[in-house]
């Protein structure tokens, strides 16, 4: 167990020119601090990649615990999210032209910062949601560099049906501009979760059982803003980029993956979604595919009520493959 957990801030500039990204590293005082950066290692850094409409601080708690139990943990808010959005206006969107480059740019310039503190450690990535889509292109072009990755609540679904939201995001910017919050799109998009939830008490209780994890997210002035076309013409570019056969082929076969995801949670279109994801992959012949789908839950597992049950298996997953 950590004697103390403490936060280091890190800031870049974004792979677009001109954001400032806010990120952050927890560690325990004895990685911390100057004395011992020459002494002690952890026994491996996660990385977590956050999800749509969200922020860091969101997996404080996921965080800690990882740090209690040894590792080494960092993460940044994405161009449009959290503090990394220079202003209200600025949550939500991301430019339409790159932005799949971007995110996982932003992604990789952390992973290098940090690894350059910890060049020793086993280097896992942890990606949820949006993040976890980040996470799977990701892979495929730096997953030499990991020990492990965990994909948490992903989707997966027709590549045409991505094909022809990204299409439509296109259009829609085009006339719109890519700043452009369409309500259509968005009912489309996030705004249809809500309706496979039987008897929801409100349209994001697709996101957790736990009513005030729901309630927290809809009162945070940080999540839940509406994407911009440019925003989810990206979301539906990593989509895309990620349901073909192609994508799973370019992912090194050594690395291994686990999936994780609640069979309540219409992202994942209820763990099916998620079987398919990893069905590509280990018909591409990446060696260690693991899914543990977990019966009753929804979209964030690390916001349920059974997160240390689930904190506990991630942890006893990587333990096993780094």
């Amino acid at each position: 167990m950590a004697d103390s957990i403490f936060t280091v801030p890190i800031e870049f500039t974004s792979h677009d020119g001109r954001t400032r990204v806010n990120a952050k590293l927890w560690t325990s005082t004895s990685f911390g601090s100057e004395a011992a950066k020459s002494i002690e290692a952890p026994r491996g850094v996660i990385q977590i990649v956050h999800g749509m409409a969200e922020h860091i601080e969101r997996y404080d708690h996921f965080a800690r615990y990882l740090v209690e139990q040894g590792f080494v943990v960092c993460a940044e808010d994405h161009i449009g999210h959290g503090r990394s959005a220079a202003g209200e206006d600025e949550l939500g969107h991301m430019p339409l032209a790159d932005g799949l480059d971007i995110l996982v740019g932003d992604v990789h310039t952390l992973h290098c910062m940090v690894r350059a503190r910890f060049p020793e450690a086993p280097y896992v990535l942890y990606g949820h949601s949006m993040g976890s889509l980040i996470s799977r292109v990701y892979i495929t072009r730096y997953g030499t560099e990991l020990s492990a990755c965990v994909l948490a609540g992903t989707a997966h679904g027709p590549i045409f049906m991505s094909r022809v939201g990204e299409v439509l995001a296109h259009l829609i910017a085009s006339v719109k501009g890519d700043r452009y919050r369409s309500k259509f799109l968005d009912s489309v998009g996030v705004g249809s979760y809500g309706k496979k939830i039987p008897d929801a008490r409100t349209p994001l209780d697709w996101l957790s059982n736990d009513p005030a994890v729901v309630d927290d997210y809809m009162a945070d002035p940080l999540s839940g803003q509406m994407f911009s076309v440019g925003a989810y013409g990206t979301l539906l570019g990593l989509v895309h980029a990620v349901t073909s056969p192609q994508w799973a082929q370019a992912v090194p076969k050594d690395l291994p993956i686990l999936f994780i995801a609640g069979d309540q949670d219409p992202v994942g279109d209820r763990g099916r979604g998620v079987q398919a994801a990893a069905k590509l992959l280990q018909d591409a012949g990446v060696h260690d595919v693991q899914v543990r789908i977990y019966p009753g839950l929804r979209h964030e597992l690390h916001n349920e009520a059974e997160r240390l049950e689930i904190f506990g298996f991630v942890v006893e997953w990587i333990e096993s493959v780094i």
